[in-house]
Protein backbone atom coordinates (compact mmCIF):
# COMPACT_ATOMS: atom_id res chain seq x y z
CA UNK A 1 0.00 0.00 0.00
CA UNK A 2 1.22 3.49 -0.83
CA UNK A 3 -0.74 6.64 -0.02
CA UNK A 4 0.08 10.26 -0.77
CA UNK A 5 -1.21 13.19 1.28
CA UNK A 6 -3.96 13.62 -1.33
CA UNK A 7 -4.88 9.92 -1.15
CA UNK A 8 -5.17 10.12 2.62
CA UNK A 9 -7.39 13.17 2.47
CA UNK A 10 -9.69 11.50 -0.07
CA UNK A 11 -10.22 8.35 1.98
CA UNK A 12 -13.66 7.70 3.39
CA UNK A 13 -13.79 9.37 6.82
CA UNK A 14 -13.95 6.25 9.01
CA UNK A 15 -11.24 4.46 7.02
CA UNK A 16 -8.98 7.52 7.30
CA UNK A 17 -9.67 7.80 11.01
CA UNK A 18 -8.83 4.12 11.62
CA UNK A 19 -5.71 4.22 9.45
CA UNK A 20 -4.17 7.33 10.96
CA UNK A 21 -4.99 6.20 14.49
CA UNK A 22 -3.26 2.87 13.83
CA UNK A 23 -0.05 3.82 12.02
CA UNK A 24 1.61 5.20 15.16
CA UNK A 25 1.70 1.65 16.57
CA UNK A 26 0.78 0.49 20.05
CA UNK A 27 -0.15 3.32 22.41
CA UNK A 28 -0.61 3.32 26.19
CA UNK A 29 -4.10 2.44 27.43
CA UNK A 30 -5.17 4.60 30.36
CA UNK A 31 -8.28 5.78 32.14
CA UNK A 32 -8.35 9.43 33.19
CA UNK A 33 -10.32 9.98 36.40
CA UNK A 34 -11.75 13.39 37.26
CA UNK A 35 -14.46 14.98 39.36
CA UNK A 36 -16.41 18.20 38.82
CA UNK A 37 -16.71 21.01 41.34
CA UNK A 38 -20.16 19.70 42.34
CA UNK A 39 -18.86 16.16 42.93
CA UNK A 40 -19.82 14.38 39.68
CA UNK A 41 -17.12 11.83 38.83
CA UNK A 42 -16.00 11.07 35.30
CA UNK A 43 -13.82 8.40 33.71
CA UNK A 44 -12.55 8.40 30.13
CA UNK A 45 -10.20 6.18 28.16
CA UNK A 46 -7.16 7.94 26.65
CA UNK A 47 -4.35 6.64 24.42
CA UNK A 48 -2.47 9.93 24.26
CA UNK A 49 -0.53 10.00 27.54
CA UNK A 50 2.97 11.45 26.93
CA UNK A 51 6.00 11.28 29.20
CA UNK A 52 7.46 14.81 29.14
CA UNK A 53 10.17 14.74 31.79
CA UNK A 54 11.31 13.17 35.06
CA UNK A 55 12.50 16.18 37.06
CA UNK A 56 9.95 17.47 37.74
CA UNK A 57 7.88 14.40 36.81
CA UNK A 58 5.41 15.65 34.19
CA UNK A 59 3.06 14.01 31.71
CA UNK A 60 0.83 15.35 28.99
CA UNK A 61 -2.53 14.21 27.66
CA UNK A 62 -4.12 15.42 24.45
CA UNK A 63 -7.72 16.58 24.68
CA UNK A 64 -9.76 16.72 21.50
CA UNK A 65 -11.40 20.00 20.41
CA UNK A 66 -13.77 21.45 23.00
CA UNK A 67 -15.48 24.10 20.87
CA UNK A 68 -18.36 21.99 19.53
CA UNK A 69 -18.51 18.94 21.83
CA UNK A 70 -18.59 18.89 25.62
CA UNK A 71 -15.42 17.29 27.00
CA UNK A 72 -16.20 16.35 30.58
CA UNK A 73 -12.61 15.32 31.37
CA UNK A 74 -11.28 18.69 30.20
CA UNK A 75 -14.02 20.62 32.02
CA UNK A 76 -13.38 18.78 35.29
CA UNK A 77 -9.61 19.26 35.11
CA UNK A 78 -10.11 22.98 34.53
CA UNK A 79 -12.58 23.22 37.43
CA UNK A 80 -10.72 21.05 39.90
CA UNK A 81 -7.08 21.15 38.79
CA UNK A 82 -6.44 17.48 39.61
CA UNK A 83 -6.84 14.18 37.76
CA UNK A 84 -5.64 10.58 37.78
CA UNK A 85 -4.07 8.33 35.16
CA UNK A 86 -4.95 4.66 35.67
CA UNK A 87 -3.35 1.88 33.64
CA UNK A 88 -5.63 -0.69 32.03
CA UNK A 89 -4.90 -4.39 32.44
CA UNK A 90 -6.34 -7.45 30.72
CA UNK A 91 -8.99 -8.04 33.38
CA UNK A 92 -10.68 -4.66 32.86
CA UNK A 93 -10.41 -4.03 29.11
CA UNK A 94 -14.12 -4.28 28.31
CA UNK A 95 -15.25 -1.98 31.13
CA UNK A 96 -12.50 0.51 30.24
CA UNK A 97 -13.38 0.54 26.54
CA UNK A 98 -17.02 1.41 27.19
CA UNK A 99 -16.08 4.59 29.06
CA UNK A 100 -15.70 6.07 25.56
CA UNK A 101 -19.50 6.11 25.15
CA UNK A 102 -21.20 9.53 25.21
CA UNK A 103 -22.67 9.49 28.69
CA UNK A 104 -24.39 12.51 30.22
CA UNK A 105 -22.34 14.59 32.64
CA UNK A 106 -24.39 13.34 35.62
CA UNK A 107 -23.89 9.70 34.54
CA UNK A 108 -20.61 8.54 36.05
CA UNK A 109 -18.66 6.17 33.81
CA UNK A 110 -17.47 4.45 36.98
CA UNK A 111 -21.03 3.33 37.70
CA UNK A 112 -22.11 2.84 34.08
CA UNK A 113 -19.08 0.64 33.26
CA UNK A 114 -18.85 -1.32 36.54
CA UNK A 115 -15.62 0.26 37.75
CA UNK A 116 -14.94 1.53 41.26
CA UNK A 117 -13.96 5.08 42.11
CA UNK A 118 -11.42 5.30 44.92
CA UNK A 119 -10.31 8.43 46.77
CA UNK A 120 -6.87 8.11 48.37
CA UNK A 121 -4.49 10.38 50.32
CA UNK A 122 -7.06 13.23 50.34
CA UNK A 123 -6.36 13.61 46.61
CA UNK A 124 -9.02 15.64 44.81
CA UNK A 125 -9.69 13.21 41.96
CA UNK A 126 -10.82 9.57 41.85
CA UNK A 127 -8.50 6.67 41.15
CA UNK A 128 -9.75 3.44 39.57
CA UNK A 129 -9.69 0.76 42.25
CA UNK A 130 -9.36 -2.05 39.69
CA UNK A 131 -6.24 -0.52 38.12
CA UNK A 132 -2.87 -1.82 39.34
CA UNK A 133 -0.78 1.24 38.42
CA UNK A 134 -2.26 4.64 39.23
CA UNK A 135 -0.92 8.19 39.07
CA UNK A 136 -2.32 11.35 40.66
CA UNK A 137 -1.50 14.61 38.88
CA UNK A 138 -1.98 18.35 39.32
CA UNK A 139 -2.56 20.39 36.17
CA UNK A 140 0.19 22.93 35.61
CA UNK A 141 -0.19 24.10 31.99
CA UNK A 142 -2.34 23.94 28.85
CA UNK A 143 -0.85 24.29 25.38
CA UNK A 144 -3.28 24.81 22.47
CA UNK A 145 -2.41 23.04 19.22
CA UNK A 146 -3.60 25.32 16.44
CA UNK A 147 -3.50 22.92 13.49
CA UNK A 148 -6.45 20.86 14.75
CA UNK A 149 -7.70 22.75 17.84
CA UNK A 150 -6.64 20.00 20.23
CA UNK A 151 -5.14 20.84 23.61
CA UNK A 152 -2.09 19.45 25.38
CA UNK A 153 -2.78 19.31 29.11
CA UNK A 154 0.40 19.02 31.20
CA UNK A 155 0.32 17.75 34.77
CA UNK A 156 2.88 17.14 37.50
CA UNK A 157 2.89 13.81 39.31
CA UNK A 158 1.91 13.99 42.98
CA UNK A 159 1.16 10.31 43.73
CA UNK A 160 2.22 6.95 42.26
CA UNK A 161 0.57 3.70 43.35
CA UNK A 162 1.69 0.26 42.14
CA UNK A 163 2.55 -3.19 43.53
CA UNK A 164 6.05 -3.29 45.03
CA UNK A 165 6.79 -6.51 43.13
CA UNK A 166 6.28 -4.73 39.78
CA UNK A 167 9.34 -2.47 40.13
CA UNK A 168 12.97 -3.54 40.48
CA UNK A 169 15.61 -1.88 42.67
CA UNK A 170 16.41 0.64 39.92
CA UNK A 171 12.80 1.68 39.42
CA UNK A 172 12.15 -0.24 36.19
CA UNK A 173 8.53 -1.41 36.02
CA UNK A 174 7.69 -4.74 34.41
CA UNK A 175 4.35 -4.01 32.73
CA UNK A 176 3.95 -7.63 31.66
CA UNK A 177 3.74 -8.69 35.33
CA UNK A 178 0.75 -6.37 35.67
CA UNK A 179 -0.82 -7.81 32.48
CA UNK A 180 -1.00 -4.31 31.00
CA UNK A 181 -2.57 -3.66 27.61
CA UNK A 182 -1.95 -1.22 24.77
CA UNK A 183 -4.24 0.27 22.12
CA UNK A 184 -3.95 0.33 18.35
CA UNK A 185 -6.38 2.64 16.60
CA UNK A 186 -9.52 3.36 18.60
CA UNK A 187 -10.77 -0.07 19.61
CA UNK A 188 -8.12 -2.80 19.24
CA UNK A 189 -6.22 -3.94 22.34
CA UNK A 190 -2.94 -5.84 22.66
CA UNK A 191 -1.28 -7.59 25.58
CA UNK A 192 2.26 -6.53 26.53
CA UNK A 193 5.15 -8.97 26.83
CA UNK A 194 8.66 -8.05 27.91
CA UNK A 195 11.09 -9.37 25.28
CA UNK A 196 14.41 -7.80 26.29
CA UNK A 197 16.15 -5.42 28.66
CA UNK A 198 19.40 -3.71 27.70
CA UNK A 199 21.96 -1.69 29.70
CA UNK A 200 22.38 2.06 29.40
CA UNK A 201 23.59 2.78 25.88
CA UNK A 202 27.11 4.07 25.22
CA UNK A 203 28.51 4.87 21.80
CA UNK A 204 31.23 2.24 22.04
CA UNK A 205 28.59 -0.45 22.59
CA UNK A 206 26.80 0.21 19.27
CA UNK A 207 26.65 -3.03 17.21
CA UNK A 208 28.73 -1.71 14.28
CA UNK A 209 31.47 -0.38 16.56
CA UNK A 210 31.64 -3.57 18.62
CA UNK A 211 31.86 -5.64 15.44
CA UNK A 212 34.74 -3.52 14.09
CA UNK A 213 36.57 -3.72 17.41
CA UNK A 214 36.37 -7.53 17.43
CA UNK A 215 37.68 -7.74 13.87
CA UNK A 216 40.84 -5.76 14.60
Amino acid sequence: MYLTRSDIQNLERIKRLNLINSISGIKPANLIGTVSSDGASNLAIFSSVLHMGSNPPVFGIVSRPTQEVKRHTYENIMENGFYTINHIHEGMVEQAHFTSAKFKKDESEFKMCNLTEEYLFDFKAPFVKESKLKIGLRRIQNIPIDINQTLLIIGEVEHIILPETAADSNGHIDLSLLKEVGISGLNTYYSLTKIAKFPYVRREDAPAIKKNTKNR
